[in-house]
C-alpha cells in the first residue's frame, strides 16, 4: 500500500533500494558533529522519518526508549524487517501535524528529524514546527539535517535554508545550539547538508519549581 503523504512520493517504490542506502551509512557518520547534544540513557527518543530504522535501532541498542515515526509503509515494513530485535515503538505518523503521536501525550527529550525538513512547503514548516515544540519535553533537543541540491525524479522538495529554519524555531520557543554543514555521505553531485540542533531552553521538569 502507497503512502498518501505528498512528502513520501516516491519512497514505497524505492524501499528496499533506500534502506540499503540508509543502512551503508553508520549512525556515528552521520551524527557525528552533534553527538555530544543528545541526552544520556535512558531517554525518550522519537525518530520523525524513521526511514530503515538505522537511528532509531541504534539508539534502542544504546539503552533509549525509542519511537519510531514514518508514513512510508514500505520503508516502515523494511524498517521493522530489518531491526526486528530491536526495542523499537513503530508508528505510521507525518509531519506536519504528527496527529498520532500527538494524541498520546507524550514528550521527548531527544527528537530526530534526518533528511525531512525539506520535504514540507513553507505553510507546513511553521505548523511542524509548532507540532515539533508541542513535542519536545523541558530541556530536550531536536536535532534536523536540511537537504541542499537537485531534486531527485520523482521527489517532493523544497528549498530551504537554515537561517530560515532557526528564524521559525526561535518563533516556537526554540534556541539554536548548534548550526553547521557536511558534505553528502553518499557523495551525490551538488548535495551538500545544513545540520541543526534546536532546544527547549526551559528547565527540565524535575527542576520546574513546584
Amino acid at each position: 500500500m502507497t503512502s498518501s503523504v505528498a512528502g513520501t512520493a516516491g519512497y514505497d517504490e524505492q524501499a528496499k533500494t533506500l534502506a540499503e542506502q540508509y543502512e551503508s551509512i553508520e549512525f556515528e557518520t552521520v551524527h557525528r558533529d552533534v553527538l555530544h547534544l543528545f541526552p544520556p540513557p535512558p531517554s525518550r527518543v522519537l525518530d520523525v522519518g524513521a526511514g530503515s530504522g538505522r537511528d532509531a535501532a541504534a539508539l534502542a541498542g544504546r539503552g533509549h526508549h525509542v519511537v519510531a515515526a514514518e508514513p512510508s509503509s514500505e520503508l516502515r515494513l523494511e524498517g521493522q524487517r530489518r531491526h526486528a530485535a530491536a526495542a523499537i515503538d513503530w508508528i505510521d505518523d507525518s509531519l506536519p501535524d504528527l496527529a498520532r503521536l500527538r494524541a498520546r501525550g507524550e514528550c521527548f527529550d531527544l527528537v530526530l528529524l534526518s533528511a525531512v525538513w525539506m520535504h514540507l512547503d513553507a505553510a507546513e514548516q511553521r505548523a511542524a514546527m509548532a507540532s515539533l515544540a508541542a513535542l519536545l519535553a523541558p530541556g530536550g533537543v531536536a536535532i534536523l539535517s536540511l537537504r541542499h541540491g537537485p531534486v531527485p525524479a520523482g521527489r517532493r522538495m523544497f528549498d530551504v535554508t537554515a537561517d530560515e529554519t532557526v528564524t521559525l524555531a526561535g518563533a516556537h520557543g526554540l534556541a539554536c545550539r548548534h548550526s553547521g554543514t557536511r558534505r553528502d555521505p553518499h557523495a551525490r553531485p551538488g548535495v551538500n547538508w545544513s545540520v541543526l540542533a534546536l532546544a527547549r531552553e526551559d528547565l527540565p521538569r524535575k527542576d520546574l519549581p513546584g
